[in-house]
């Protein structure tokens, strides 16, 4: 089982950058992909990144490809994300999961971590 932890949420003007990390506990990390979700108030939770076990492989949302960017540190059980330009639309919680890599763009993780809030203000 694996645990997920986030943090580096917080508030930023529009156009600033966040760096968000998602630490994890449990031997099956590096062999997990992982990803990164988010839910605004009243929205459903949607797909923002993922990437493979090892790191080679990426997938990203439309509405984030080109100012996102999510990166893995298997040695020290690590996930980032990180966030450039940023629009008011991408306020939302955060939050990191993993599980197959074919089945997290759908939102079907086998764990989740408890999210980190992000706000961008104008």
């Amino acid at each position: 089982q694996v645990q997920l932890v986030e943090s580096g949420g917080g508030v930023v003007q529009s156009g600033g950058s966040l760096r968000l990390s998602c630490a994890a506990s449990g031997r099956t990390f590096s062999r997990s992909a992982m990803g990164w979700f988010r839910q605004a108030p009243g929205k459903p939770r949607e797909f923002v990144a993922k990437i493979s076990a090892s790191g080679g492989g990426t997938g990203y949302a439309d509405s984030v490809k080109d100012r996102f960017t999510i990166s893995r540190d298997n040695a020290k059980n690590m996930v980032f994300l990180q966030m450039n330009s940023l629009k008011l639309d991408d306020t939302a919680v955060y939050y990191c999961a993993g599980g197959p890599w074919d089945y997290l763009s759908s939102g079907r993780a086998n764990y989740w971590g408890q999210g980190t809030q992000v706000t961008v203000s104008s």
